[in-house]
């Protein structure tokens, strides 16, 4: 039985399809779009829709943008001979709030996970390896450290350590975690306590 009626229902179950989104949460979030004032509904619904339509990929890094190349890549105090490999965007927001590493990254889109398909030839590496000429002296492998992010560095450093100095992020982050829930200090730990794999 629907105590709602359809629109209501149908806007939780839209909510709820969002990722760490349970049930109470998208209820609890519906009510509240439905009890602001119509303004602010429809900024919201806005800024969803110019984000779909406008988002896509720097040509260079792969991050997510509305501009390409994006503002990282195209900024020129960037230190053009380090690229650090991150798995996602949040990963790249990660670093780039604790305003330590001034090189350049790369975004994979995922890591390798033979369990859900993902292999090599499904994450930006080829867009990588076309980036390693001129410049570029070291490569920082900052995937998470879970089974997938060490997958994914080991299979980086063999394919690259003939052609660049190959580095991994250090350990302070704890296994099993997401780079962009750890906190600032670890992040940068880790960042200066990089070594070569």
């Amino acid at each position: 039985m629907n105590v709602y009626g359809n629109n209501i229902a149908r806007l939780i179950d839209e909510l709820n399809r969002l990722p760490g989104i349970g049930a109470k949460s998208a209820a609890r979030l519906a009510f509240h779009i439905i009890n602001m004032e119509e303004s602010r509904v429809q900024a919201l619904a806005m800024a969803i829709s110019q984000a779909k339509a406008t988002v896509r990929y720097c040509q260079e890094c792969c991050t997510i943008t509305d501009i390409s190349p994006c503002g990282i890549c195209s900024g020129t105090k960037r230190d053009n001979t380090t690229i650090m490999v991150v798995e996602d965007s949040r990963d790249l927001a990660a670093y780039e709030r604790i305003k330590e590493y001034r090189g350049l990254y790369h975004v994979l889109q995922g890591a390798i996970s033979p369990m859900a398909g993902i292999t090599p030839e499904h994450l930006r590496i080829k867009e990588l390896l076309a980036r390693l000429t001129g410049d570029v002296q070291e490569v920082i492998i900052a995937t998470n450290p879970n089974v997938e992010g060490e997958a994914t560095a080991i299979y980086l450093s063999r394919l690259l350590k003939d052609t660049v100095r190959v580095t991994r992020i250090a350990h302070g982050v704890p296994i099993g975690g997401d780079l962009e829930h750890v906190d600032d200090i670890t992040l940068a730990r880790a960042l200066e306590g990089r070594r070569e794999i």
